[in-house]
């Protein structure tokens, strides 16, 4: 069953119960008001044949027409005799009714004669020494009768009311489960990776939100799709260039193309392109790790300070190969919390291709700001070509002097295990800036 048509049987369930609820209350309580009612009306009409018999003792004829008169059933009996002295019942009715008032006290409420339910009004009076009783009653089922045709008027007005109200829940519950059922569509151009035809519902509120986090999941599946097309494109040249290169010399040994001289530098070659081979397998195995296991990263806290010095230390030696001296600032020493030498790992591929490019001199900085902790390493060469930019911590992405391309791709997949950032930026007066942010929450200050 469709979403729109759960909500509205749920909806016409729910309110279906509530109004039956409602409505057996009602009638429960409409008959106990209608008897309240009556019992009052009983009681005023009963007063004022009293102040007639008070005012006019001898008018008994026309106290006879009035209680013939009235729609009530009037007995004034004695008590003492059980006899009835005014009535509009018949005889035989009206001893019957006196012998089944045989007190003095005033009374008033539901009774059962002669198989019939009445309410009834019992007030007594004194007369010349003399105590009667004023008895009123009416049927039930007249009061019955009422309640049945306003239970009738009633349930009409229900009937109409629901049906009013779920066409209403109809329309709203259709105008809220349209832009579900347009998202769906959406959703499922996704899942045959039709990025280009995804089209914006235009949602408020929680589906608004939700669709803006699948067109993100769009935008970034589109991206992740390209970028692995992008990756094993780069990667199938990047082995099939030293393989072919193995593969060449290798047959021009093993042919007697290279012999002496030439065999031994085709022999260095093939080792050499061995190893370039091993380091693009073996970095291509560590990304993966990184993006797929979590045995691979063991994180511990290490202030950021020696992080910086032992960065500075393992690259001293190329620093000095390349002219290039190296410049450690650490303004605010913190703990982070990473794996000390995946983050080495990370640091040194950024700090080395600051090297390659610089002129003079890479800095590295660490300080703290509102929210956030950084670390900065920045050069003095050139900076990276601004069509570069934004694919730079792509794999396989090489600028100028790159290696394998897939150095700052390690660096990234680290620097977010340890629930951080990187970006890369240039300087206005040149050179690189590589920014490695982390949470406050993943770190605590160092004792310094």
């Amino acid at each position: 069953m469709k979403l729109l048509y759960q909500l509205n049987a749920a909806f016409t369930a729910l309110l279906v119960i509530i109004m039956s609820v409602t409505a057996f209350f009602i009638y429960s309580l409409l008959l106990d008001i209608l008897i309240q009612d009556q019992q009052d009306e009983l009681q005023t009409n009963g007063n004022l044949i009293l102040n007639f018999l008070y005012e006019d003792p001898s008018g008994r004829g026309k106290l006879n027409r009035l209680i013939e008169s009235n729609d009530y059933k009037i007995l004034i009996m004695d008590p003492d005799e059980n006899s009835p002295l005014a009535t509009n019942l018949p005889e035989s009715t009206a001893r019957s009714w006196a012998s089944e008032f045989e007190t003095k006290d005033e009374q008033k409420g539901l009774r059962k004669m002669n198989g019939d339910n009445y309410v009834v009004s019992k007030l007594g009076y004194r007369f010349q020494g003399q105590e009667y009783l004023l008895i009123l009653a009416t049927p039930l089922e007249e009061l019955q009768a009422i309640q049945s045709v306003f239970a009738v008027r009633m349930m009409i007005v229900f009937v109409i009311g629901i049906g009013i109200t779920i066409l209403f829940s109809y329309l709203l519950t259709k105008r809220l489960v349209t832009p579900l059922s347009r998202l769906k569509r959406e959703v499922k151009k996704i899942e045959n990776r039709q990025f280009s035809d995804i089209k914006r519902i235009n949602a408020s509120g929680e589906i608004g939100e939700v669709e803006q986090s699948v067109m993100d999941m769009a935008k970034e599946l589109d991206q992740y799709i390209r970028s692995q097309k992008h990756f094993f494109q780069n990667a199938s040249h990047e082995l099939k260039t030293p393989l072919m290169t193995i593969q060449g010399y290798a047959e021009g040994v093993k042919d007697g193309v290279f012999e002496g001289d030439a065999a031994d530098r085709s022999l260095d070659l093939i080792v050499k392109e061995s190893d370039r081979l091993k380091k693009i397998v073996n970095e291509i195995i560590l990304l993966a790790k990184l993006d797929s296991e979590d045995g691979i990263y063991n994180p511990d806290y290490m202030d950021a300070g020696q992080l910086l010095e032992e960065t500075k230390e393992r690259m001293y030696f190329l620093a000095t190969e390349n002219g290039v001296s190296l410049k450690v600032t650490v303004e605010d020493n913190q703990q982070l919390y990473v794996d000390e030498e995946k983050m080495l790992q990370a640091l040194i591929n950024i700090v080395g291709n600051g090297i390659r490019h610089a002129k003079s001199v890479v800095s590295l900085r660490a300080y703290a700001e509102t929210s956030q902790f950084v670390l900065e390493i920045e050069d003095d060469g050139e900076g990276v070509p601004e069509d570069l930019l934004p694919q730079l911590f792509h794999r396989f992405v090489k600028g100028k002097e790159g290696e394998t391309g897939l150095g700052l791709a390690i660096s990234r997949a680290i620097v977010e295990r340890s629930q951080g950032t990187i970006h890369v930026s240039n300087r206005e007066q040149g050179g690189a800036v590589f920014r490695l942010q982390f949470p406050l929450g993943s770190h605590k200050q160092a004792d310094l």
